[in-house]
Formats: C-alpha cells, structure tokens, sequence
C-alpha cells in the first residue's frame, strides 16, 4: 500500500537511505553520501505532503518523493514539452524489498499522482553513474532528454521526462 509518509517513518526511512548510501559506494556512486539527503530534507518532504512511502506487511519498503519543484538546472534543458510537470526527486527501496516489483510501483504511483492533479508530464533526474535509477526510469517509459552538472558532482545528471 502507498500512502503519505508521516514522521513516524524517518526512522525507517533514514534506515534505508544509510544502507543504499553504502551500497551506492560499492559501486563508486556518490549520488548521495552521509550529508545528502538528510533526515532535515525528508522531514520538509512529509511537511509539505511530498514523500510517499510503499508499506508491505507494516514495514516501509520504499519511498518517493513527488512535487512540482524543479531544479533551476532544469532551464537550460531541451524538454519534451513546455506543460507543468511534477518532478520524482528522492526515491529508494528498501534492501530487504528488492526484485518485488517496488520501484515499478512507486513509478506508476507517480504517475496516477499526476493524472489526478490534471498534469500530463513527468520529469527526474539521476546520477549517470545511477545504473539502477537510470534503468528504472528507462525501463518506465521515460526519455533521457539530456545531462546537466549539479549538486557539484564529477560527474553529469541525466534528465528524463515523459509524457503521460
């Protein structure tokens, strides 16, 4: 079931975040780190109504972050279309829910989310090293529309965007 987070879950989530930070450092992605994202960025998310967690038999399974905030890096980007856009931002699976289907589903929530807030346009972006989120977003349907730098990270983003 997805639902809103709520404080209650930063434990859960924090949980899931230090364990896909080391794992992202087996792989040399430094996408995020112990600095970033920080508990302060989730509980601004559940405050603002962002963050949605999957619970699968009363454990947090994954999360994702929705909202129309979009980095000003996005401007210089040649996107698929001019229309309002809600944005995928912070998104993990809990290590011990990998291979369920998940990220899948918090992908397609993602996008009934939009349909329901009459938006017709998605976009996200991700570490290029992000092997993982980069074949989840392709896997979804989503083009990769171009690469900016950001966070002041070594290497480049990529962008993607879809059109619902």
């Amino acid at each position: 079931m997805i639902r809103k987070a709520n404080i209650s879950d930063l434990d859960s989530i924090m949980g899931i975040i230090k364990s896909t930070v080391e794992e992202m450092k087996g792989y040399n992605n430094t996408q995020w780190d112990e600095n970033y994202p920080s508990d302060k960025d989730f509980i601004s998310d559940i405050e603002k109504q962002d963050l949605y967690v999957e619970e699968v038999d009363g454990k947090i399974a994954g999360f994702i972050c929705i909202n129309y905030d979009e980095p000003k890096e996005y401007i210089d980007l040649n996107w698929s279309s001019n229309y309002k856009a809600m944005v995928v931002h912070r998104m993990a699976v809990n290590p011990s829910f990998r291979k369920m289907g998940i990220a899948s589903r918090l992908v397609n929530f993602a996008e009934e989310l939009a349909k329901e807030n009459n938006v017709s346009y998605l976009k996200s972006d991700t570490y290029s090293i992000n092997s993982k989120m980069n074949s989840l977003l392709i896997k979804c349907g989503f083009i990769k529309i171009g690469e900016m730098s950001f966070l002041g990270k070594e290497k480049s983003f990529y962008c993607y965007d879809k059109i619902l």
